[in-house]
């Protein structure tokens, strides 16, 4: 289709989704592997599954999207709600060529990693091998202190104006939990925009590749003409799939504190132990045990099934089963669970 001056641009909608599992105390994503992506030539890197909006395929995006994703990866999904609509400009090879604007329609889904094999070109990935910065279970990431803050430190100095300066010195502050700022783990998508706008993503680098970035800036000043990415930013991945990662992340965090999905990656029944390292997992923060068990219990999340499952390593006498417990829902509002630091 070819364009003239004034016309409005073709559009073409995308369909991706970020399916998150948990298995044991690590959260997955699903990706597919060396899948060719109609809007780059990036075929060694990972992608979300994907598709185009088709009308045969259903009448509509989200019976598309499950049609896209079982073709893929041989999942059928249960629990899905649409994320966001990512459409910056130039996201791949067809539109630097301005033959199409492309809207890309993202959802989130939830499942249980161990009751659907998998096949074709997909493959669980650990999710903080892509945002390794958001992992706070162990405390502070070292690649937080060792990385990231100098060189963002370093790219707010950069700037010529000193209002600048101090905007992104304000912005690291407040992403990366610095000076008076706490760490907000729902911050995922804010702390990975920065970063990509101080260039210390691959993917950046390719958009620099692309095309000549307005106020780009050089971090390593010992080597003119280049930038310094850091080989240890996280797996990249196609367009700005990576960007969704974050996204999804930051949304599921905030969504688990006041809706009761955290259970659509639990079996019908599980222990408490295993239940809170589903939590932590995603919440990328140690939890405190008694308070944790105390929040689920008196909030009317969980129900005792009477049944009991190995024993513990702590005391040596079998773990109680629980289920979730459907009545919660019209009992409460916002039947989540909130964080309690450990």
């Amino acid at each position: 289709m070819e364009l003239q001056r004034g016309q409005e641009s073709a559009v073409a909608i995308g369909l991706n989704a970020v399916i998150v599992g948990v298995t044991g105390n690590s959260p997955r994503v699903l990706t597919v592997e060396g899948a060719k992506h109609r809007l780059a030539s990036l075929e060694e890197l990972e992608a979300l599954p994907f598709g185009p909006l088709d009308s045969s395929r259903g009448h509509t995006l989200e019976k598309n999207l499950r049609g896209w994703v079982s073709e893929q990866t041989g999942l059928n999904l249960g629990w899905v709600e649409q994320l966001y609509t990512f459409g910056d400009r130039d996201r791949g090879a067809i539109e630097r060529r301005g033959a199409l604007r492309v809207l890309s329609v993202a959802y989130l889904a939830l499942v249980r990693e161990r009751d659907q094999p998998i096949a074709g070109r997909a493959r669980w990935k650990d999710y903080y091998d892509f945002l390794p910065w958001e992992d706070w279970r162990e405390g502070c990431p070292s690649i937080i202190e060792r990385e990231i803050i100098p060189l963002l430190c370093n790219w707010a100095d950069s700037a010529t104006e000193s209002s600048t300066q101090m905007s992104r010195h304000d912005r690291i502050a407040i992403s990366f939990g610095r000076d008076e700022a706490k760490w907000d783990q729902e911050k995922v998508l804010e702390r990975y925009e920065l970063l990509y706008e101080a260039g210390l993503v691959s993917e950046a680098r390719r958009e620099l590749s692309n095309q000549t970035a307005a106020g780009s800036f050089q971090l390593d000043k010992r080597n003119e003409g280049t930038v310094n990415f850091s080989v240890g930013m996280g797996r990249p991945m196609v367009l700005d799939h990576r960007r969704m990662l974050a996204t999804a992340l930051g949304r599921l965090r905030g969504k688990i504190k006041y809706r009761p999905v955290i259970f659509e990656l639990m079996p019908s029944t599980f222990t408490l132990f295993a239940l809170q390292r589903v939590v932590e997992a995603l919440a990328g923060a140690p939890l405190h045990k008694p308070n944790f068990r105390r929040l689920v219990i008196k909030g009317g999340l969980v129900e005792k099934t009477g049944q009991f499952q190995g024993t513990t390593v702590e005391s040596g006498r079998p773990a109680q089963l629980f289920r979730f417990r459907q009545e919660v829902l019209r009992e409460r509002r916002t039947p989540g669970v909130s964080f309690s630091g450990g």
